[in-house]
């Protein structure tokens, strides 16, 4: 059973190795050749492309134009530690022990529109690139193209050494789309978060984000291999919701104060 969580905008403004044990992505020759197509680009290219600032643009300009394998431990940092936002508050992973992140290495995975997928501790130099991103390359127009069949074949061929062949996904619309779900030999668990209020349930997306994140700490924190234990989740005041919930959309819900 592998978790999979979307990556976020938001990044560390600490850019060294964490001090833990450190890892490579598995795809690193495919970023290098989108970062080639970026390198080609100027400031303003990148502020159209991605939809940002001048100042983002020309942050990120500086970024893909120093950006090269193999990676430097001063200037790159394990995934899990350099994304920021909602998920990650909820993930809270510095306050995790060493048992636990390496429960999470195993059984954690973080899409990315720049380096594919990542385990927790795969170093990364910082980055913005989003999935949804229409990024012409070689394979296609867009991201999604590209990573597609990488990522269901990478995430199949890990599923093997599990016993559950479960995806928990923990991640957006956005990014988990890019897997291609006919090619991905596994069942697909999806988690939904709800916020009742005014007596309806409702999906609040700061609320949701944050609740991804803490679903992804409890089956860390807990072991868990057995999707049937994810109903057990009371993190956040949420629990699970029967009569919203479907075996494959399982539904937790609290109360808004």
């Amino acid at each position: 059973m592998i978790t999979v969580l979307s990556p976020a905008k938001k990044l560390s403004k600490d850019c060294n190795a964490y001090n833990v044990t450190s890892t490579l992505p598995q795809f690193l020759d495919d970023s290098n050749q989108l970062v080639s197509i970026i390198k080609k680009s100027q400031p303003e290219d990148l502020q159209n492309l991605m939809g940002i600032s001048e100042k983002l643009s020309i942050l990120n300009w500086e970024r893909y134009q120093n950006w090269k394998i193999p990676f430097n431990k001063s200037a790159s940092r394990q995934a899990v530690f350099s994304f920021q936002g909602d998920t990650y508050t909820g993930l809270n992973v510095e306050s995790l022990n060493a048992k636990e992140i390496s429960f999470a290495q195993d059984h954690t995975r973080i899409l990315s529109g720049l380096y594919g997928v990542l385990k927790p501790l795969d170093l990364m130099m910082p980055y913005r690139l989003e999935m949804s991103t229409q990024l012409k390359n070689r394979i296609g127009k867009n991201l999604y193209e590209f990573w597609s069949e990488k990522l269901s074949r990478s995430l199949s061929n890990e599923l093997k050494d599990h016993k559950e062949k479960i995806i928990i996904n923990c991640a957006s619309v956005e990014y988990f789309k890019s897997i291609d779900n006919k090619g991905l030999n596994a069942s697909v668990i999806t988690p939904i978060f709800k916020d009742i209020k005014n007596g309806t349930p409702k999906i609040i997306s700061f609320f949701a984000k944050k609740a991804r994140g803490m679903m992804a700490r409890y089956i860390i924190q807990n072991h868990i291999n057995n999707p049937d234990d994810i109903i057990k989740f009371d993190f956040g005041g949420y629990s699970f919701n029967s009569s919203l919930s479907t075996p494959l959309e399982p539904v937790f819900t609290r109360a808004q104060a």
